[in-house]
């Protein structure tokens, strides 16, 4: 894949200007690089990063077209197929009919809500840190079903049950993956 990641974030900056919507893609993207690693895939980093970081390319500005309009924007970049697939199949049952098939796509589908519900669970602690968080914390927020009630509980049951793992270690390895960029983002962001 000859698309770099400077050439990603230029394309996600073209469609998204919202600061919340850019910190969750630096996040996913974060996420997606430290699951490249952890799951053995580390000459595919790059291009699992790139995959977290457009994964929503066109929720801003297209949210009723989610993931069909993504296709779109990216196909006329000339963008490789597996990474449309991916980025599209994140949105399985939700928006599209696309399955995630690959592992990293099933990691992408799994995380996407959860790094959410994470996030705004992080944002209640003391800390605003994931630095410290522990997976029984997010466990409980995740069992609420009024906190950070936009993101899908079934989905990322859904997404644990794809990669045949449990909640808890999705939940744990999601939080690790986390801390991994969150300094990072933080400053990114400013």
């Amino acid at each position: 894949m000859n698309f770099t990641r400077g050439q990603a974030w230029g394309l996600l900056t073209e469609y998204n200007k919202e600061p919340f919507h850019l910190r969750h893609a630096l996040t996913v993207e974060g996420v997606m690089r430290y699951f490249a690693q952890a799951l053995g895939y580390g000459g595919e980093t790059d291009f699992w990063g790139i995959a977290g970081l457009l994964h929503d390319l066109d929720f801003e500005q297209f949210p009723e077209q989610h993931c069909i309009k993504a296709a779109e924007l990216m196909q006329a970049q000339g963008l490789d197929a597996r990474l449309i697939h991916a980025v599209v199949s994140h949105g399985y049952g939700i928006t599209a009919d696309v399955r995630p098939e690959h592992e990293m796509e099933k990691v992408l589908f799994a995380t996407d809500e959860l790094t959410g519900l994470i996030g705004a669970a992080a944002l209640m602690r003391p800390s605003k840190s994931v630095q410290d968080m522990e997976a029984k914390s997010v466990k409980k927020k995740f069992k609420d079903k009024k906190f950070a009630a936009g993101c899908s509980r079934e989905v990322i049951q859904q997404g644990a049950d794809m990669l045949g793992w449990t909640l808890d270690e999705l939940i744990e390895k999601t939080i690790l993956a986390m801390r991994v960029d969150e300094q990072a983002i933080n400053k990114a962001m400013g």
